[in-house]
């Protein structure tokens, strides 16, 4: 037997003595689905972070996410509703289902090829269950809303609803703009504006190319380097300065 199939396997056992009645963790017993959210939400942004800023923690955070993976199954199979088992399954079935040109006779030219190809399975897929077939389907309504954004515009411009080009996208955001600006004095849905605002400068960022999220992830960065420079530079007094004064130390700040 593999180390992997051991290390796995013996992982599984750790988690259902956690979840055991009998001389297991209270606390690890009291979790369900719900109570759980939060950490598998909280490991996997941890994920991200070691990706970019401490990849020698990469493997402990997976691990961490692993973590999640196998304890929702066991809180399931403790409920009788499924176990590990049936996760593995039904995903061994998705990625040899969803990757024909690996495992069928399919033909592919490049990565877009695939991406289209997975759409229009998934899509297969949902109708077979009789289940909504949109294209915006499987988007997580938890997503950060920058990324659930340029999800969306990214599966609608899969089935032709899109804008030509960024200089278009970037149209789009000037006319939203002004919307807003006209609704900020005197409408009540100038906030619904701002959303549609937003919405936009996410459709454009996607068509120049970015990661949308992560990029105000760099913007909010960026700001904390600067704001904690300025409070050090400001020292204990900073409450009482003006904020013409504190404009001038940022300025400082940012010429750095």
């Amino acid at each position: 037997m593999s180390d992997l199939i051991q290390n796995f396997q013996e992982l599984v056992r750790i988690i259902a003595k956690l979840r055991d009645p009998n001389g297991g963790c209270p606390w690890d017993l009291e979790q369900t689905h719900s109570s759980l959210k939060q950490y598998l939400i909280e490991e996997s942004y941890e994920v991200l972070d070691a990706i970019d800023n401490a990849p020698d923690k990469l493997k402990e955070e997976l691990g961490d996410v692993l973590l999640q993976v196998v304890l929702h199954s066991q809180v399931a199979k403790d409920n009788g509703t499924f176990e590990l088992n049936d996760v593995i399954k039904i995903l061994n079935h998705k990625m040899i289902s969803r990757h024909p040109h690996v495992f069928g006779d399919i033909k592919v030219g490049s990565s877009d090829q695939v991406v289209n190809n997975w759409e229009k399975i998934k899509s297969q897929e949902r109708a077979s269950k009789n289940e909504n077939s949109s294209a915006l389907e499987g988007i997580p309504r938890m997503l950060p809303g920058l990324q659930r954004a340029q999800r969306m515009g990214e599966k609608a411009a899969r089935t032709g609803f899109d804008w030509p080009d960024a200089k278009s996208a970037f149209e789009k955001v000037e006319e939203e703009l002004e919307e807003f600006k006209q609704a900020i004095p005197k409408s009540s849905h100038a906030e619904e504006e701002f959303g549609d605002l937003l919405f936009a400068i996410a459709q454009w960022g996607r068509k120049l190319g970015y990661d949308v999220e992560g990029t105000m992830g760099k913007a909010c960065q960026k700001f904390s380097d600067r704001f904690r420079s300025l409070e050090k530079k400001a020292g204990p007094d900073i409450r009482k300065m003006s904020l013409e004064q504190l404009e001038t130390i940022w300025q400082e700040c940012k010429g750095k």
